[in-house]
């Protein structure tokens, strides 16, 4: 799994780590922990990313989700697919 940010060009550094940390589920505790910053921080860092307009997407690969090659990899009788 990769996680792109489009627009990140619009943020700040700060603001960037912000995103990604609160995109992949950490919570506001976590993230100031890891940065070394106040949760009032951390809240303006993210709605100032968010009124910047970013946005986040995911990209899986189909072989993760099982959805390509099944064919090949299918061992159950043909009535059962």
């Amino acid at each position: 799994m990769k996680i792109e940010i489009r627009g990140a060009e619009k943020l700040s550094f700060r603001e960037r780590q912000v995103v990604v940390l609160k995109e992949t589920g950490k919570s506001t505790e976590e993230i100031c922990r890891i940065l070394n910053i106040s949760s009032s921080t951390v809240a303006t860092l993210y709605n100032r990313a968010r009124s910047k307009g970013y946005e986040v997407v995911i990209i899986i690969p189909g072989s993760a989700l099982e959805l390509f090659g099944q064919e090949e990899n299918d061992d159950r009788p043909e009535g059962e697919k």
